[in-house]
């Protein structure tokens, strides 16, 4: 495994290979980047960027984590804008150490929330957030960004949920000092209605027999891993994905639901989001 070292990033040689970065892990046709006057910015008024750099390498950056001050209900909070890390470092776990990096510096502003978008359909990221760091989930943003110039993403809808990651929370504080990352509890999932199915369709799978008339406390939620590779082999089934389970979790969570585990089965080439609704609903 590679041996990391982290900083935060102050200078504009610094701003310069956050740039560089950007444009290597998006694409290099990807032209919505955080340009370098931003980063300086934001940088001197309660932003955070740190940096990962592989020791092994004469100390290249290989990852960054960017996030800036924002206000939630008059409360101030993070919104973490960029998680990048190179592709050959994806699961090396340095994605996770900056994100923990990222609540220690909001820790220390006397923060309570951090708030980022991300894409549901991808199974790795829903696991890392949920499984490994605790976020929670009760908003759904259609397109929120447009169709995105990155080659990642180019013709789908970039709908995202907002993932509120509350960091002094015992919930929060359980998943992040847990040497390995939690897992749905069996009955929990089991016995947990779950409103679609997935349906091998050839090398993929495609959304089957959804039902969204359950009233259960718990629902589940499934989506196939590979989502990025869908989008770039098989678009059309990746569009069938989007607009269907954007139907799932718009309905659901209008309904008071909200995503609140994941539970990821990388052999079975699928997860499921575990939804639930309070006791003391309306």
């Amino acid at each position: 495994m590679p041996s990391f070292t982290f900083r935060d990033l102050t200078t504009l040689d610094d701003f310069v290979s956050v740039v560089d970065l950007e444009r290597r892990i998006w694409g290099p046709a990807y032209d919505d980047v955080v340009p370098v006057p931003i980063l300086a910015v934001t940088g001197k008024r309660g932003g955070i960027l740190i940096g990962g750099f592989d020791s092994d390498r004469g100390d290249t950056m290989v990852g960054f984590v960017y996030s800036i001050a924002a206000i939630r209900d008059r409360q101030p909070t993070q919104w973490s804008h960029m998680l990048g890390v190179v592709d050959e470092y994806r699961n090396s776990g340095l994605g996770l150490r900056l994100k923990l990096l990222q609540r220690e510096r909001a820790l220390a502003m006397g923060l309570d929330l951090i708030e980022w978008t991300y894409d549901p359909m991808q199974a790795a990221n829903a696991h890392l957030n949920f499984a490994k760091l605790g976020v929670v989930s009760e908003h759904y943003e259609e397109n929120v960004y447009g169709e995105s110039s990155s080659p990642l993403h180019k013709g789908n809808p970039t709908d995202r949920f907002v993932a509120e990651w509350w960091i002094r929370t015992p919930h929060v504080e359980r998943r992040v000092t847990s040497p390995q990352p939690f897992t749905i509890r069996s009955s929990e999932i089991g016995d947990a209605p779950g409103v679609n199915r997935l349906e091998a369709a050839g090398e993929w799978f495609e959304c089957a027999d959804v039902d969204l008339t359950f009233d259960a406390r718990r629902l589940t939620v499934a989506i196939p891993t590979g989502f990025t590779d869908m989008l770039q082999r098989a678009p059309e089934r990746a569009l069938a994905w989007r607009l269907a389970s954007r139907d799932i979790f718009t309905t659901l969570f209008a309904r008071g639901y909200r995503a609140v585990d994941f539970q990821l089965d990388r052999a079975g080439r699928r997860g499921a989001y575990l939804l639930a609704r309070p006791d003391n609903r309306t």
